[in-house]
């Protein structure tokens, strides 16, 4: 998460809302996720396609990758507002569009999305904007993470319960937490009433990717971050995290690799669509 001084879209969720459109636009059906909101809200020039990151071939692995996980994340969701869970917080929200996309699900729970003013700012203009508006069940919960505020405190006085069961998604945000800042959050977390569940993406060290092709091509991005100013900094194998998760007090961890999400979403594809690997998921629960 970024420094965000204007109101507008952090650079990295405006990729992620473009990858998951161009999903639509040239990967063969049946589509993982179906998510063209984000494209409504950027509303880019014509020729954002012609956008490097956007190039389909290359960077196909990565755009498998963000639909899978929000498809992924989309179904945990459903399964626990079936069961009766009313609280959702998206933590490094972007412009994720689940309560957008699925209004009837959302409808019935209690939404908080988290991050930069800047970002919560853009974001509530474009959806009034688009005539989505902002119910009042959807909360967008401004966080100035550079100034060292508590999300906490500001998710409890957007009206968050902590005594009620919650899920809590982060994805694509940990890599730019330290070990320390990410163990915190875990605790935090683990505190939150029985049958809460916390869905959290990490990305493995390098040399836990196999294929070395991969590995070759997350070490370029890896670098491309670097340069950029905004480095990743945490990497973690199976065991840590699941052991970072054990330490901070969680009922259960398990681990949600990138296989899992190949066989669950892309299996017998007729475009050959694949994840990369250097993805993977804690799904821990209260």
């Amino acid at each position: 998460m970024h420094d965000q001084s204007a109101a507008q879209p952090d650079s990295t969720a405006v990729r992620v809302a473009l990858w998951r459109a161009l999903h639509l636009e040239v990967d063969a059906p049946p589509y993982v996720c179906e998510d063209s909101i984000g494209l409504q809200l950027i509303n880019p020039t014509e020729d954002w396609r012609k956008r490097p990151d956007m190039e389909p071939n290359g960077t196909a692995g990565y755009r498998a990758s963000i639909v899978g996980r929000a498809r992924f994340i989309d179904d945990l969701l459903i399964e626990e507002a079936d069961r009766g869970i009313a609280q959702y917080v998206i933590l490094g929200a972007g412009l994720d569009s689940f309560a957008q996309r699925k209004p009837d699900i959302a409808s019935r729970m209690r939404i908080f999305e988290v991050d930069q003013p800047g970002t919560q700012a853009w974001k509530r203009q474009r959806l009034i904007e688009l005539g989505f508006g902002v119910p009042e069940w959807l909360r967008l919960v401004p966080v100035d993470f550079e100034a060292n505020e508590s999300w906490w405190e500001q998710l409890t006085a957007a009206g968050f319960d902590a005594r009620q069961p919650a899920v809590i998604a982060s994805t694509g945000v940990s890599m730019y937490l330290t070990k320390e800042a990410i163990a915190a959050t875990l605790r935090q977390i683990a505190t939150l009433a029985p049958n809460s569940t916390f869905a959290m993406t990490f990305l493995l060290p390098l040399e836990l990717i196999e294929d070395a092709a991969e590995r070759a091509q997350h070490a370029a991005v890896y670098e491309r971050a670097r340069a950029a100013g905004t480095p990743f900094v945490s990497f973690f194998s199976p065991a840590d995290m699941l052991a970072l998760a054990r330490e901070a007090g969680f009922a259960q961890a398990r681990y949600v690799c990138t296989a899992d999400i190949t066989a669950r979403y892309f299996a017998d594809r007729s475009d050959g669509l694949r994840p990369s690997s250097g993805e993977a998921f804690l799904v821990a629960r209260t």
